[in-house]
């Protein structure tokens, strides 16, 4: 009886724990609620349902103080859970939450097998609510798989490559799967969702007027909501749909209605966003005086909220501004800043535009430059300008090639030439992006040993000691990958027995002892072992399901499969290396059609710079002194 009442204490105190947790992360203090998630388990529990949903919860609140590797922990433990449970409708909601959480880690093709199998069972149960929420799971997973490549490609939007829009095109079919469902059960938040989400895969698939479509309806329902935050959306999507259409105008005043809510929401970045569109607008529309008031506004913002890269991105869009108005002088200042800038947060592109620009700049105000000023690619070792053939190859991986039917201005066209070189002879000029594609190579040098200037190598030592340092020099880093070293306890000498005196079971046992020796982690990682579940009081709960399924459930086929393309990748995430974390820039907008306003300024200094005047021939002065 005593044991009883103290069991039906110890449920009451870790439900108590579960339900303020619960409580707390409603309420937004998601830090607060682990902290009683985390208490309930360590108090621990018999029932597996409440194990299951304090899972559940442990992951979600997890994921959204962004900690994905706590997050994905528990849904697996969820998904374990729910596996041994046979529920059903618990394993769909774990695979779907364990889908999302390694989509953010960007580990794709698992998080589809996921999605995969939540869709399965949700259409295995008739369940299209559990049906509409794995198809938008898909959906948004294939999406960030095709942007997460096409930012590596640097296209514009309609331009990026078959993988990429391979990906895209399956994002809206899911997506559009999505919202026949939602629109059958009447659920206006959720057509929503699907209708943002369709604008922005159409947007980036260059099908604008369809993306502007999408748009106008998410729209329409943020507004019937009152949605403010998806209001601001909605209007920001609309203006960069109609930028790449040429309506400039138009996107103009959606970054406007876009800078009105972003000030009603009082939130200073997203007011920085809309100053930066509108900047870029106005330079499309050439009209620099606003750009420039607009981009001095995101400066200011931009060095309120401490953002380097907005700041940058201000300094170099306000020289280009100031310098379209033949403020040269302001433009270098603003010029020289963004080069700063560039150089303290190591991003090489921002610092060879600042080159490229400085050196247009000093071009026109007539200002040489000393070589312990000059930038490769930019200026040569004399301290001279190079000729406009040199620059418009150094231009080369700046430009885009799209909006080519706009014709906003008359584009530089591409030349070929060569740079003399100090001996008189000519090289292609390379520029300094273009050399990138060898750094790995030349980088597989840079470890290995420099020969002799005869490039012969001294064999005379004919022991094998000598032989084996040469190996050692030339193969450092492989041998020393693939040594393996015994820590041994100091033991008597003992007597030498050679390998055909021993007894073969001896033998292999001290091969297989060595082989364990190196792989030990591996087959640990292999080895199989009973669920383990943190927080459950008696594994004898677990020992009973198991032993009540072991004769009359298999897991199907689907589970293995997904098990399996979830456990593919395994090997090669141990031989990378931890991705760097990126410069957070909350004041630039992710759609910043950043690469449409370098394409507009790429031919705004050729028209500027001028050069010295040929010499006149023999016959035109002739023909002048006629006249």
């Amino acid at each position: 009886m005593d044991s009883l009442t103290s069991k039906k204490q110890m449920e009451c105190t870790c439900m108590e724990l579960a339900l303020e947790g619960e409580r707390l992360c409603k309420a937004g203090d998601c830090r607060a609620g682990v902290h009683f998630f985390e208490a309930a388990v360590q108090t621990g529990t018999d029932d597996l349902k409440t194990l299951s949903a304090i899972y559940s919860q442990l992951g979600n609140a997890y994921f959204y103080l962004q900690e994905y590797a706590k997050a994905l922990e528990y849904h697996k433990l969820d998904l374990s859970l729910a596996r041994t449970l046979s529920d059903k409708v618990g394993e769909a909601k774990a695979s779907g939450n364990l889908g999302n959480t390694l989509k953010v880690l960007g580990k794709f093709e698992e998080a589809i097998a996921c999605c995969l199998r939540h869709l399965d069972i949700a259409q295995e149960l008739e369940d299209q609510v559990s049906e509409a929420r794995a198809l938008y799971n898909l959906g948004n997973v294939y999406h960030a798989q095709g942007k997460h490549t096409g930012r590596c490609t640097n296209e514009d939007p309609g331009e990026f490559p078959e993988e990429v829009r391979t990906c895209l095109q399956k994002a809206a079919e899911y997506y559009e799967a999505n919202l026949q469902i939602v629109k059958d059960l009447n659920d206006k938040a959720a057509q929503g969702r699907a209708c943002g989400n369709l604008g922005n895969t159409n947007y980036l698939l260059g099908n604008f007027v369809e993306a502007i479509q999408y748009h106008q309806e998410r729209l329409a329902i943020a507004k019937e909501f009152g949605d403010k935050s998806a209001e601001r959306r909605a209007y920001s999507n609309l203006g960069n749909a109609h930028i790449f259409l040429g309506e400039f105008e138009v996107a103009a005043e959606q970054y406007r209605r876009t800078l009105q809510i972003a000030k009603q929401l009082g939130d200073k970045a997203l007011e920085a966003q809309a100053c930066y569109s509108l900047g870029n607008t106005f330079t499309l529309l050439q009209d620099y005086e606003k750009a420039i008031e607009y981009h001095m506004r995101h400066l200011k913002i931009a060095q309120d909220l401490d953002d380097r890269v907005g700041e940058g991105r201000a300094c170099w869009s306000l020289g280009n501004a100031h310098s379209s108005l033949g403020n040269n002088e302001v433009a270098m200042e603003f010029a020289q800043k963004h080069l700063q800038i560039s150089r303290e947060i190591g991003d090489e592109n921002g610092q060879f535009s600042a080159q490229m620009n400085l050196a247009d700049l000093r071009n026109v105000l007539g200002i040489s430059m000393s070589s312990s000023e000059s930038s490769p690619g930019v200026i040569s070792t004399d301290g001279k300008l190079k000729d406009e053939t040199d620059l418009a190859i150094s231009r080369r991986p700046f430009r885009r090639h799209s909006m080519e039917n706009m014709e906003l201005m008359k584009l530089t066209p591409d030349k070929k030439g060569v740079l003399p070189t100090p001996n008189g002879g000519a090289r292609p000029k390379v520029p300094k992006f273009q050399k990138a594609a060898s750094i790995a190579s030349n980088s597989e040098l840079e470890h290995r040993p420099k020969l002799s200037k005869d490039k012969s190598v001294d064999t005379s030592h004919g022991d094998e000691d000598s032989f084996f340092d040469l190996v050692s020099k030339f193969q450092s880093r492989r041998i020393d990958d693939q040594r393996c070293s015994f820590k041994m306890e100091p033991k008597p000498p003992a007597p030498i027995v050679t390998a055909t005196k021993k007894p073969v079971p001896e033998g292999n046992e001290e091969f297989l002892d060595m082989v364990a020796g190196m792989q030990s982690s591996r087959m640990n990682d292999q080895r199989a072992a009973l669920p383990q579940f943190p927080g459950l009081n008696s594994q004898a709960v677990i020992d009973q399901f198991l032993k009540q399924r072991s004769d009359s459930h298999v897991p199907d086929d689907h589970f293995y499969e997904m098990l399996m393309r979830c456990q593919s990748s395994r090997i090669e995430d141990q031989r990378s290396s931890l991705p760097q974390p990126n410069i957070p820039a909350p004041t630039v907008p992710d759609e910043d059609f950043f690469s449409l306003i370098q394409k507009v300024q790429s031919s705004r200094l050729e028209e500027q710079r001028t050069s010295l005047p040929d010499k006149p021939s023999t016959e035109t002065q002739g023909k002048k002194k006629k006249k």
